[in-house]
């Protein structure tokens, strides 16, 4: 069995919901405007390092996105949102902050760990180069909203961060932050991974792999006001039994209503 950041994390957050994604065989549409222009900037931004053109590789990938029927959140349209990514990659190139060497091998890095069991845990790592002239691994992100940068050394509790820090060994680590927003903003934050974050990291992941190889899928129910994870999770028809918010939010993978023993179960 692979596993990765992504799934530890749905885990950790809900049991249930990681057999819904990962055992019964459904996923969310990939509907969101948010999210899949996150996916499309990332691609803009290896051009950019491979010293091809970035805004028309932003345009071309959109332009495929533009027919899909996406879902757009805080007033954003594609126009919108275009002109940001745009603005964005100007930013990026004024500021010339981020160097990464030999891009088609520094970028979209994958690193595997063996687990006990015959397991293995993988992750795709955004980059390796230098922020400011001091070598790190990278993130991207793209968001809506900057990224709170109080108390002093708040990223350094950032779990995906320490997860990549723990598969790769490197200790200095930084995420750019691009903010879409009408002013629009590129944060670059940089932290240190301490060895103990990394064994505690390990540790939670063994613990994790153990409990959902024992079939241990209790759901955490999310409905806590004012905040309620479970209203905004797409897996939420599926607990509630309403097959209209599952065709809405969700599809199944093809072969996957062959898991029925999983029923059969006892948590």
């Amino acid at each position: 069995m692979m596993y990765s950041y992504t799934q530890i994390s749905q885990y950790l957050t809900c049991p249930r919901r990681y057999r819904h994604r990962y055992l019964d065989g459904w996923k969310e549409k990939d509907t969101r405007a948010a999210m899949l222009f996150g996916r499309t900037f990332e691609r803009a931004l290896g051009a950019y390092f491979r010293r091809e053109d970035p805004g028309a590789i932003l345009f071309s990938e959109w332009s495929g996105c533009q027919s899909q029927g996406l879902h757009y959140g805080n007033g954003d349209t594609w126009d919108r949102i275009l002109r940001q990514g745009i603005m964005l990659l100007t930013r990026f190139c004024q500021d010339d902050r981020i160097q990464v060497r030999q891009p088609r091998r520094n970028l979209q890095i994958k690193f595997s760990r063996p687990l006990p069991g015959n397991n293995e845990f993988i992750s795709y790592v955004d980059a390796i180069g230098k922020l400011d002239g001091t070598p790190c691994l990278i993130e991207w992100k793209t968001t809506s909203s900057r990224y709170s940068e109080k108390p002093d050394g708040l990223l350094a509790l950032d779990p995906q961060l320490v997860c990549y820090s723990w598969m790769t060994g490197i200790t200095e680590v930084a995420q750019v932050v691009f903010v879409r927003k009408r002013l629009v903003e590129i944060q670059y934050l940089r932290t240190t991974i301490t060895d103990e974050q990394r064994r505690e990291f390990g540790q939670l992941v063994q613990d994790t792999v153990r409990r959902i190889e024992s079939a241990e899928f209790p759901a955490h129910s999310g409905i806590r006001f004012p905040q309620n994870p479970c209203s905004t999770c797409p897996y939420v028809g599926l607990c509630l039994g309403k097959q209209e918010l599952v065709q809405t939010a969700l599809v199944r993978r093809p072969g996957a209503e062959d898991l029925g023993w999983l029923d059969e179960l006892a948590y």
